[in-house]
């Protein structure tokens, strides 16, 4: 059954135009061709970028935060309540009896969401690293497609196509950046948990299947005009973000009005009138319509209503720019991360709370660790 299944899914007819099979795109006479086993190399590529990100963060970026002035502060620990710690953990059926007054609960809750929330420094951090990626990503991309003649020519995209050859420097980009998206996969339950979470996971697992499925069926030359349009501004956000944990809100918020300017023109404007418009209608001057063809700009559809949903969430927060209120804190496109977002949200859940746990429990007022001053917290 199992080797059914497998037959099934490398059948031709799903992945490669009519009257071609995968014998067409074996390597002959020089000439090498893009094969689904390649991708095996990224799993452990993906494990080395997680080490590889480790070091990076403890050896460069932690002694840059240090010179930013940017330092792990100290927080003030919960004191163990099991009661609480249940209702913080499920947010489900109110607690009964906790012994604690209502505002001895609100300090509670104060430590053991501050205990929960990612450091500046662990936020700086992770800015560094993917700033460091993306920036020497989109270097290394351009320098792979520049001298292309695709690059000024789309329908050479498909010339020849699917018997194209693939050349070193296409198997590394691609390996690479796949590699890299895997460990962003990998790492993403313990990197700073943004609101649009779970946005993030189908992003990055439709960025794997697309980046994949590109490389297995031969769309390497539009695959990697997409992948370079994409590292073209993901560098500024980061870049942004890192100004931003420094206190540089000047700097932090220009940089920011140039990333929006370059992800609108690149997301919403060459992504799909021109890459889109490639990959939807010069293929069907070649072949007719298969399920691969389906199936890859299926893929980009949904990579196309991520980046309006994001373009959305960005000119919201430039409109609070230009309009006079204070950015207070780029946190991504895939988020609405403005600080007063959050403390309109912190304020609506103490307050909702606050209200379910007075009419649920009648609290007594007793003495305790709680009773100390609040003003460091």
């Amino acid at each position: 059954m199992l080797q059914t299944l497998y037959d099934y899914f490398w059948w031709e007819r799903l992945w490669l135009p009519v009257n071609l099979t995968w014998a067409d795109l074996e390597d002959r006479d020089g000439r090498v061709y893009a094969k689904a086993s390649d991708l095996y190399i990224t799993l452990p590529l993906a494990l080395l970028f997680l080490i590889v990100r480790y070091f990076f963060e403890l050896y460069v970026a932690t002694p840059l935060a240090a010179l930013l002035n940017i330092k792990e502060k100290t927080r003030l620990r919960a004191p163990p309540n099991a009661t609480l710690e249940h209702f913080y953990l499920t947010s489900g059926k109110q607690p009964k009896q906790s012994g604690l007054s209502g505002r001895q609960v609100e300090r509670w809750f104060r430590r053991r969401r501050n205990q929960d929330r990612p450091s500046l420094l662990k936020k700086f951090r992770e800015a560094s690293w993917r700033f460091t990626f993306y920036l020497i990503a989109f270097i290394a991309g351009m320098a792979v497609i520049v001298d292309k003649p695709w690059f000024y020519d789309m329908k050479k995209v498909w010339e020849g196509y699917p018997i194209q050859s693939t050349i070193p420097s296409q198997y590394w980009y691609y390996m690479i950046e796949l590699s890299f998206y895997w460990s962003l996969l990998f790492s993403i339950a313990s990197d700073v948990k943004r609101k649009d979470f779970k946005e993030q996971i189908i992003h990055h697992v439709a960025t794997i299947i697309l980046i994949s499925f590109s490389w297995f069926a031969n769309y390497i030359r539009a695959g990697t005009l997409i992948m370079a349009l994409h590292d073209s501004s993901d560098y500024l956000l980061e870049s942004a973000k890192m100004f931003n944990y420094a206190g540089w809100k000047n700097t932090c918020n220009n940089i920011f009005i140039v990333f929006a300017i370059v992800f609108i023109i690149t997301r919403l404007v060459i992504l799909p009138f021109w890459i889109l418009h490639c990959t939807l209608v010069y293929p069907l001057e070649l072949y007719p319509a298969f399920f691969g063809y389906y199936f890859f700009n299926s893929m980009m559809g949904v990579l196309q209503l991520l980046h309006i949903f994001w373009a959305y969430l960005i000119l919201r927060m430039a409109h609070k720019f230009i309009t006079g209120k204070e950015l207070g804190g780029v946190t991504s496109p895939e988020t609405s991360g403005q600080g007063s977002t959050i403390r309109k949200t912190q304020f609506l859940r103490k307050r909702q709370f606050k209200k379910g746990w007075e009419e649920g429990c009648p609290l007594k007022k007793t003495s305790s660790a709680f009773n100390g001053p609040t003003a460091t917290e």
